[in-house]
């Protein structure tokens, strides 16, 4: 019994040991060098650094295109978030609730698109975003991402609607409420903890995107962070400390989201749980 608890435990600190090194320790390093001075760190090389200084931040915040890239990548996000979600719940509202023909069809559309490996559409995307004329602007790149994420959060969607029971929007049905009336004040509530869900890996994938971003946006008054913080180096110069400032602060919005998701989360499982 003994032997057991002390092999339990030992999996514990173990556990929480590669965590610290493979986790929290790179959030670590990238708070202590974005305090830091670019030659304070090869003059003075240290884990644990005390010349500390505001000077990356206050570089970042004053930059002009750090801001517009701050503003290009919370508008996008905002905005793919907002209208994938909405096509993506009625996607799958229609693929499960309804009964229509070419249901099934449709379905299968949707898993392919989800499995669809995004580095061959690529080329096909950029040549039909040149020919609409939309590269090089936000709303060109906000629909290339609705592309990828509306077949990506139908699919995470789809299990939520089915675990719900089918008579609810019936009974709804039969006390006179329409179909948007029983989407919108009883099968939602219900799937409140999958749509939050979805909405922060979505708004996740729009904030970390880099590639397509590069390429289809070109213009530095389009930039979002990620493709700022690459062109922060030039030539053969890095500035590593305001790299890490960008980048602590770009973290800032993804935190918040979780947190708040979390609690949305929670209070969708309250609010939307069936008692028998």
């Amino acid at each position: 019994m003994v032997k057991q608890k002390f092999l339990s435990r030992l999996g514990i600190y173990s556990s929480l040991i590669v965590l610290l090194v493979f986790v929290i320790f790179p959030i670590y390093y990238m708070l202590t060098v974005s305090f830091r001075s670019q030659n304070s760190m090869f003059t003075n090389p240290s884990w644990f650094p005390v010349d500390l200084e505001l000077k990356n931040y206050r570089v970042a915040f004053t930059s002009r295109e750090f801001l517009t890239a701050m503003r290009n990548s919370l508008v996008i996000g905002i905005v793919t978030t907002s209208v994938g979600l909405v096509f993506s719940v009625l996607a799958a509202y229609s693929l499960t609730i309804l009964r229509y023909r070419g249901r099934d069809t449709f379905g299968r559309i949707i898993i392919v698109a989800f499995l669809t490996p995004g580095a061959l559409l690529f080329i096909p995307l950029a040549v039909i975003a040149a020919r609409l004329n939309i590269s090089n602007t936000l709303h060109g790149l906000m629909i290339i991402y609705l592309s990828f994420i509306v077949p990506l959060g139908t699919y995470q969607l789809l299990g939520f609607f089915r675990n719900l029971v089918g008579e609810l929007e019936e009974a709804a049905r039969i006390d006179g409420a329409s179909r948007l009336q029983a989407l919108w004040f009883i099968l939602l509530p219900l799937i409140a903890p999958g749509i939050a869900a979805v909405g922060i890996l979505t708004f996740t994938a729009c904030w970390n995107e880099y590639l397509v971003a590069l390429v289809l946006n070109p213009n530095p008054e389009f930039r979002t962070l990620p493709v700022a913080v690459t062109f922060l180096q030039v030539a053969d110069e890095s500035p590593i400390g305001l790299i890490m400032a960008y980048s602590s602060i770009g973290a800032i919005p993804i935190l918040i989201l979780f947190f708040i998701g979390q609690r949305f989360i929670v209070e969708g499982l309250q609010t939307g749980a069936v008692k028998g």
